[in-house]
This record gives C-alpha cells, sequence and structure tokens, in this order.
C-alpha cells in the first residue's frame, strides 16, 4: 500500500517597492523584532542615501522616509539622520509602546559630534517630527535595541565602535573611551524611554575582569559591544564583548546574558553562532556544528534542534523570528 504524496505548491511574488536613483535600504535584519513595517504594515520606514560605496562621513546625512502601501509604496522624507552606516542603517525601530505612528533612528550632534537616539511621530501635525531626543554630554550613546514589550532601549557608544569595528560604528562621532581599553564608565546602557533616564548596566571594566580567567591576554585588548538582543519577555540581555575582531586567529568573541537592572552578569558557556535571536524566555536559537539550535541561557545548554541541515544549510546565518512568533 502506497501512500499518496501531497505536495503543496509555494509562490511567491518579488515586488519592487523603491527606484532611484537613489539608494534605498533598512539596515540590520530583523532580529527582535527589528523591522521596517509599522504594525498595520500601512508604513515602511527606510533610509535613503546617494552612495552606498563608501563609510558615511559627519557631513553626509541620511535621509528617513516613509513608504506608503496603500499607495504603491509612494515615499515621503520625514527626518535625516547624521548617525548611520551601510550594515546597520541608523537602528530605525518602531516603539513597541505605539507601533501604529513611532519610531527610533540615531543621529548626531553636528557641532559637537555626539550620539544621541531620537523618538519621531509620524502622526504630529505638518508632517510628523521627533518628540524626543535623548542626549547624554558624558557618555552619548545610541540606541541599539529597543525592549521588545517597550518601555526601555539598549544603548552602546557608536564612536567606540567606529574605532574598533568602523563597518558597525558611526565615522568622525565623539568618543570619550579614546586611550582607555576597558573604561569603567562605558557599556551596555538602558534608557528609559519616559523618563530619558540612563542607567550603566555593565561596564567594559567588568567585561574585561569576566574574560580574563579564559583570556589573560584581555589586559593587551580594546573591546567593544555588538549585537545587544532583548528578549519577549524584557527581562534578559544577550550581546557579544568583541576585541582584535580582524584577527580570526586571535580575536576575543564573547557572548554574555544580563538582566535589565544590571544583575546576573553571566559568559555564555557555548558559542551558538555570530547573529543567534532570542525564541521564548530564556531559550535563544542559534548555530552548533552546523545545525540550528535551541539554547537555554539559565540552564545554561543546547535542550534541541531545529529542522535538518537540508532545511536550515547555513544555520549561521542572520536568523530573525516573526512578529508574531513565527
Amino acid at each position: 500500500m502506497t501512500a499518496a504524496t501531497n505536495t503543496a505548491s509555494l509562490e511567491l511574488e518579488v515586488q519592487q517597492l523603491t527606484r532611484g536613483p537613489k539608494h534605498h535600504f533598512f539596515g540590520y535584519i530583523g532580529h527582535v523584532q527589528n523591522i521596517p513595517w509599522n504594525q498595520s504594515g500601512h508604513y515602511l520606514v527606510a533610509l535613503r542615501t546617494g552612495f552606498q560605496d563608501h563609510l558615511p562621513r559627519a557631513d553626509e546625512p541620511a535621509e528617513i522616509v516613509l513608504l506608503d502601501a496603500k499607495n504603491n509604496y509612494s515615499e515621503r522624507v520625514v527626518a535625516e539622520t547624521r548617525a548611520w552606516n551601510p550594515q546597520q542603517g541608523t537602528m530605525l525601530y518602531w516603539n513597541p509602546n505605539a507601533p501604529e505612528t513611532q519610531f527610533f533612528f540615531n543621529d548626531r550632534d553636528p557641532r559637537t559630534g555626539k550620539i544621541f537616539p531620537a523618538l519621531f511621530d509620524i502622526s504630529a501635525a505638518n508632517g510628523g517630527k521627533r518628540i524626543r531626543e535623548y542626549r547624554f554630554d558624558d557618555t552619548p550613546v545610541g540606541n541599539s535595541g529597543i525592549a521588545q514589550k517597550g518601555g526601555w532601549f539598549a544603548a552602546i557608544n557608536y564612536a567606540r565602535l567606529a574605532r574598533l569595528r568602523p563597518v558597525t560604528g558611526y565615522p568622525e562621532a565623539f568618543d570619550w573611551t579614546v586611550g582607555t581599553r576597558h573604561p569603567a564608565n562605558d557599556g551596555v546602557f538602558k534608557v528609559d524611554v519616559r523618563t530619558g533616564e540612563k542607567q550603566l548596566l555593565v561596564s567594559f571594566r567588568q567585561l574585561a575582569a569576566a574574560i580574563r580567567p579564559l583570556r589573560p591576554d584581555v589586559d593587551n585588548v580594546d573591546l567593544f559591544i555588538n549585537h545587544t538582543l532583548i528578549n519577549r519577555d524584557n527581562d534578559r540581555i544577550f550581546f557579544f564583548a568583541r576585541g582584535n575582531f580582524d584577527d580570526r586567529t586571535n580575536r576575543i568573541n564573547q557572548g554574555f546574558i544580563v538582566r535589565p537592572d544590571g544583575s546576573g552578569l553571566t559568559p555564555m558557556k557555548q558559542f551558538i553562532g555570530g547573529h543567534p535571536e532570542w525564541a521564548t524566555g530564556a531559550r535563544m536559537i542559534g548555530d552548533v556544528e552546523g545545525r540550528q539550535i535551541l539554547y537555554d541561557v539559565d540552564r545554561p545548554e543546547m535542550v534541541g534542534t531545529l529542522g535538518t541541515k537540508e532545511i536550515f544549510p547555513t544555520p549561521g546565518g542572520d536568523v530573525a523570528r516573526t512578529a508574531n512568533g513565527w
């Protein structure tokens, strides 16, 4: 007896949304609900630039545009930013507390070179406006990830990134940490969206102390931070502390977990790929030995696999779950 095979066809439609002569892109990769669509899908937010062949100078802003999905994706310039790069854009995030009308992006003061996040409301009069800027003169940081339930965001020093891993930073920005390998006044920050209060959750000095037992040479390495990923419950932050990143044989690439009150700083015992994503609760989706896996950061251990190598032939790529949890 032979079972009937039911092969459902999958059809994909590709539609070009934008056209030249300028370049359009969103930036980043869909991690932790970092997506271009607002809640209803009426608008997409994107960057528009006149070039894509070099890192932008401080005097080369990008335009921030809204694409109207209900009007043939017509585009409207609503703002501009002096804090962006081709890899991550300007960290555009729709505000979880106002996902239909508000989004965050990073900007730079043209006089001081200091980075700051801004919150924009498209429903405001005269085509929309910035309703808040988060400026910190002592530690001018940029948004590096919005809490998925809203209320706060993680922030890091993008000027330090411009020195230590240029493709992820904002060139020519003001950096208060020049000459300090592991500053005590820089690291992963948390910023309250409503009050603007800033808190340093973990410093580079703390990170160096946590890395030192495994890598005593950390004292000779300038560390930087990438990929602050907040889980769907808003109670854990994942990030990488990195150094010597251009030297593949001797780089530091240590994942960490920390609670949003700064407690529970824990080095990851298992490397699960360069672009992991949060699943549910304390579990992350990552890559171990060419398999797409689930890793529980509390236990801490691998607790399952997803699909097969045929379904996920390159699991170490950029993983992103949909807004509704798929």
